[in-house]
C-alpha cells in the first residue's frame, strides 16, 4: 500500500504529494486525513496522507517508508482534504498551509532536535554516560556543553542526531482515585497511631467505599495531601488512574436554559423562507436593521436543523462578540455548543475541536477559523455581521470565511445565512442579481423606534472656542443620562493615548526607526510604541533634532478620552475596552459583564464595542470622531464608515428606554455620515455603487493586490516593475494593471513595500499567470531576500 503525503515544507518544488510506502504493520490503520512522520531529505517531517493507492509510478524498492502514524483516527475528513485542494487554487497558497489552517494549533508539529543512543551504554565515554543513563536520548538544548564529545561519538556511530516530532499540546489528564469496594480490607488495615493524616484519609475511605473521585477533589474533601493518598494506595486500599478530561474555556457561571421567543411577522416570513430550503445549497442575505431580531431567527433555524439530526456553524466577526453570543446559544442549546475563538488557549481550542470531531456537540459558535469545524452532517452555516473585514485572513492562506461557507454549503447541500444591518456592497449586489435570496427586516423586534441621531459639526464647535474633544451637546447629554442612572457608550476609532508625539518648535514627529510611521504614545506605560513592528521607546524630554523642551502629544486616544471624561463628568465610573485593556484572557467577558451588571456608567471603546452589544440600559451613544476611517486612501473607506456608524448607533435604545446618538464630525455633509443617520442603506448603496462604477472597483471589477518587500528600496521597486511588465505581456488588454507604487506605509520592520493592483472583469488566464509568477518568485527572487504576497480579493488595498 502506498500513501500520497503532503509534507510540512513550504517550498514551491515540494508543493505536491510525495509517495511513501506504508509498512505492513501500519496498513490496517492508515487512512487519508491522518498525520504521519516521514523521512524527507536527511530529516523527519510531519505530513498529511491525502490519498492511498496500490501502485506508484516510481520504483517501489526506492520508496521511503512512513516512519510513524501520529493519529489513530484521521484529523481531516475527505471534505477537508477536498477543500484544501480548492483553497490552494483559489487563494494561491501552499497546500500544506491550507491543511494546517484547518486543524487546531495544538495538532501542528513541534520539531525538536535530539541525540539518540545507538549502541550499548558501556560503549560511551565516561562523561556522557550519566546523560543517557535514564533515557535513550538527549535534547539538543540540554547538550550545548557536550557538543564536542557528541560530535566525536556521531562519527563513531554510537550516537545519531534525530528530529522528534510531537504535537504542541497534549490531551489533559486528571488523576482519578478508585477506593476499594472491600470494607473488610479497609477495616483490617494497620495504620500507625501517630500517622494522623493517614488515619483521617482511612476514615474518609471507610465512609466512601467503592467511590471513584478526582484526586484534587479528594484532597479537598478529606483535607489531606497527595503523598498521603499515595501511602494508602501502596497499602492496596485504592488505585490511581489517569483519565482524559476537557479544559473548560467558559468563564460563565451556570446558565439557565431559556425557550424561544415569539417571532414578529417579518421574522416569521424570513424563517419560513430559510426553513423551506434546509436541504438545499442556497445563500440568503438577511438584511435587518440593528435590533430587528436577526439572532432569534438564527436560533430558531438552528433548532429546526438540530431536530433533523444535523449540525450548525455560527460565525461572529469579533472575539468580543463571542461571550454574549455564547451565552445566548448556551441558554438555548445547553451542552450541545462548542466555542472556538482566538481568546482560548491552545489546549482549550484543542478540547473544543475534539468535542466536535467526536460528535459530542451539534453547534459551533466562533470567529473566522470555526468555519473549519470538522462536522460531517452540516445542516446550516450562519455568518453574522457578514460585511466585517475580520472574516478575511490576513496571511497565507488568505481565505474569506464567506467563500468557505458557500463551498461547504454546496458540499453538504445546506443553506448559508449572511446576516447584517449593513451588508457589504458585493453581497447586496449579488442579492440584487438573484445570486443570493434577499430577506429584509425593516422594523426592530420590540417595535422600538430607531435612536434619534444628531450630527454635530465640530468645525462650528472650534469657531465657538470649544477645543475639547466633547461637543457641548454631547457633554450635556452624558451628564443628563448619568443623572437618570442610564448608561452611555462612547466610541473612538483608535487606541493609545495620542496619535503622535511632536516637537512644537521644529515640527519633528517621533518616527519608528524601522517603519515609515509615527510612534503612538501610551500613557499607562509612558512609552511610544509602533503598532506595526512592536518597537517601543520612552518619550524624550527634549527634541532629538533641535533640543527644544516643547514636546507635545497630538491626536486623541482612548486613554486621553478617559482622562478628559474625568473633567467633563467627575465621579463617573468608566470602563475602557480596547486592545490594551483586553489583552488578558477573559478580559472581554469581565468588562462586558461588569457593564451589564451596572458597575459602570460609561463604556468607552474602539471598534470592538461597535456591534453585537445588547444592554437594555444604554440610551446614549457618542461617536467622538466619525472621520477617522473616512479619509483613508482605500476604496472601501466610505462603506466602512457607513457600516461602523450604523452599527454603533444600533447599540442605543434596544429596550424600553428611547435611545439617542451624537456623531461628531469635521465633514458632516459626507453621504456616508448623513445616510447613516437614518440607517438608509439603499440610498447609500446606490450612491456608493455609482462611485465604484466610475472608479472601476468591486463589485464592478475584481481586484488582486500583489505586494513585494525587500530590505533594499530599489530591489523591491525593481521586482515590482518586472512583475508589472510580466503581467502586461501575459494578461488580456481589458485587464487594468495599476502601479507599481510604494505601499501606503512604505517601510515596515526595515523592509520596503511596493505593490501593484490588477483590476479585471473576466480574465481566463489569471490563475495560470499567478501560478507562473509564484514559480518565478520561488525559484529566483526568494533567494535574493524578496517576499511576494498575492491577495486575490483584498478587503483593503492599503
Amino acid at each position: 500500500m502506498i500513501a500520497e503525503v503532503i509534507v510540512d515544507v513550504a517550498a514551491h518544488p515540494i508543493d505536491r504529494p510525495f509517495d511513501y510506502a506504508i509498512p505492513k504493520h501500519l496498513e490496517v490503520l492508515a487512512e487519508p486525513g491522518m498525520r504521519v512522520k516521514v523521512p524527507f531529505g536527511n530529516r523527519k517531517v510531519l505530513g498529511f496522507i491525502t490519498n492511498l493507492k496500490e501502485t506508484s509510478e516510481f520504483d517501489p524498492a526506492r520508496l521511503k517508508p512512513v516512519h510513524e502514524l501520529m493519529d489513530v483516527v484521521p484529523v481531516l475528513n475527505p471534505e477537508m482534504l477536498q477543500m484544501a485542494n480548492w483553497m490552494k487554487k483559489q487563494t494561491v497558497c501552499f497546500e500544506i498551509d491550507a491543511l494546517k489552517v484547518m486543524i487546531p494549533a495544538a495538532l501542528r508539529a513541534k520539531y525538536e532536535k535530539r541525540f539518540v543512543l545507538n549502541a550499548p551504554l558501556e560503549e560511551l565515554p565516561e562523561p556522557l554516560r550519566p546523560h543517557f543513563k535514564n533515557k535513550p536520548f538527549l535534547r539538543a538544548q540540554e547538550a550545548v556543553e557536550l557538543y564536542a564529545l557528541l560530535k566525536k561519538e556521531m562519527v563513531n556511530g554510537t550516537i545519531i542526531a534525530d528530529t522528534d516530532i510531537s504535537q504542541q499540546t497534549a490531551v489533559k489528564k486528571v488523576k482519578m482515585v478508585h477506593i476499594t469496594e472491600s470494607l473488610e480490607t479497609l477495616e483490617a488495615v494497620d495504620v500507625r497511631a501517630n500517622a494522623k493524616q493517614q488515619l483521617k484519609l482511612l476514615a474518609f475511605f471507610r465512609k466512601n467505599v467503592g467511590r471513584t473521585i478526582e484526586a484534587s477533589q479528594l484532597q479537598k474533601e478529606a483535607g489531606v495531601t497527595l503523598p498521603t493518598v499515595y501511602n494508602l494506595v501502596e497499602k492496596g486500599l485504592a488505585t490511581i488512574s489517569n483519565m482524559e478530561s476537557y479544559r473548560d474555556p467558559s468563564l460563565l457561571s451556570a446558565i439557565e436554559k431559556k425557550g424561544s421567543l415569539k417571532l414578529t411577522d417579518a421574522q416569521q416570513t424570513a424563517f419560513d423562507a430559510i426553513e423551506a430550503s434546509l436541504n438545499k445549497s442556497k445563500t440568503f442575505l438577511l438584511h435587518g436593521i440593528t435590533g430587528s431580531g436577526k439572532t432569534e431567527i438564527y436560533l430558531q433555524t438552528i433548532d429546526q436543523v438540530l431536530k433533523e439530526g444535523k449540525e450548525a456553524i455560527m460565525l461572529v466577526p469579533e472575539i468580543s462578540l463571542t461571550p454574549q453570543m455564547t451565552v445566548r446559544f448556551k441558554e438555548r442549546f445547553g451542552d450541545m455548543v462548542a466555542v472556538l475563538h482566538s481568546g482560548l488557549s491552545a489546549g482549550e481550542k484543542y478540547d473544543e475541536w475534539r468535542k466536535i470531531q467526536r460528535h459530542e456537540v451539534k453547534v459551533v459558535v466562533g470567529a473566522r477559523s470555526a468555519i473549519f469545524a470538522p462536522f460531517e452532517n452540516l445542516g446550516l452555516i450562519i455568518l453574522d455581521e457578514e460585511h466585517e473585514s475580520s472574516y478575511k485572513q490576513d496571511d497565507s492562506p488568505r481565505y474569506h470565511a464567506r467563500d468557505m461557507a458557500i463551498w461547504r454549503s454546496e458540499f453538504h447541500n445546506c443553506p448559508v445565512i449572511l446576516g447584517s444591518a449593513t451588508p457589504s456592497l458585493e453581497s447586496y449586489a449579488r442579492a440584487q442579481k438573484g445570486v443570493y435570496e434577499l430577506l429584509v427586516l425593516e422594523q426592530r423586534a420590540k417595535n422600538q423606534p430607531l435612536p434619534s441621531v444628531e450630527i454635530i459639526d465640530m468645525r462650528e464647535e472650534l469657531r465657538r472656542g470649544n477645543r475639547s474633544m466633547f461637543s457641548v451637546q454631547l457633554a450635556d447629554a452624558i451628564r443628563e443620562r448619568l443623572e437618570r442612572k442610564e448608561q452611555v457608550v462612547l466610541f473612538l476609532n483608535k487606541r493609545g493615548y495620542s496619535s503622535f508625539v511632536l516637537c512644537r518648535d521644529c515640527g519633528l514627529v517621533m518616527q519608528c526607526p524601522n517603519c515609515d510611521i509615527s510612534l503612538t504614545y501610551h500613557r499607562s506605560s509612558e512609552l511610544m510604541k509602533c503598532h506595526y513592528c512592536g518597537h517601543d521607546e520612552p518619550v524624550p524630554h527634549t527634541c532629538p533634532e533641535c533640543t527644544s523642551e516643547h514636546i507635545r502629544f497630538f491626536g486623541t486616544g482612548t486613554q486621553k478620552v478617559e482622562e478628559e471624561l474625568a473633567k467633563v463628568v467627575p465621579g463617573a465610573r468608566v470602563l475602557r475596552m480596547d486592545v490594551d485593556t483586553t489583552r488578558n484572557k477573559g478580559a472581554h467577558e469581565k468588562i462586558l459583564t461588569a457593564f451589564g451588571e451596572g458597575k459602570a456608567d460609561i463604556l468607552l471603546g474602539t471598534q470592538m464595542i461597535a456591534k453585537g452589544l445588547d444592554f437594555p440600559n444604554i440610551t446614549l451613544v457618542g461617536v467622538l470622531s466619525a472621520d477617522t476611517t473616512l479619509h483613508l486612501p482605500d476604496f472601501r473607506a466610505a462603506e466602512k464608515t457607513y457600516q461602523l456608524l450604523t452599527q454603533v448607533s444600533g447599540r442605543a435604545g434596544r429596550d424600553k428606554l428611547p435611545g439617542s446618538v451624537f456623531v461628531q464630525s469635521y465633514t458632516p455633509e459626507h453621504y456616508a455620515i448623513t445616510l447613516a443617520k437614518d440607517q438608509l442603506y439603499e440610498p447609500f448603496y446606490d450612491q456608493e455603487m455609482a462611485m465604484r462604477r466610475a472608479s472601476g472597483y468591486p463589485p464592478y471589477y475584481y481586484v488582486v493586490n500583489i505586494q513585494f518587500t525587500h530590505e533594499d528600496l530599489m530591489t523591491a521597486a525593481g521586482y515590482a516593475e518586472q512583475t508589472v511588465r510580466y503581467l502586461t505581456s501575459q494578461l488580456s488588454p481589458n485587464t487594468l494593471i495599476i502601479g507599481p507604487s510604494a505601499s501606503l506605509i512604505a517601510r515596515v520592520n526595515n523592509r520596503y513595500r511596493y505593490q501593484c493592483l490588477i483590476k479585471y472583469k473576466k480574465e481566463p488566464k489569471l490563475a495560470e499567470v499567478m501560478q507562473q509568477l509564484i514559480k518565478i518568485y520561488r525559484t529566483e527572487w526568494i533567494k535574493k531576500g524578496a517576499t511576494l504576497s498575492i491577495d486575490m480579493n483584498p478587503t483593503s488595498v492599503m
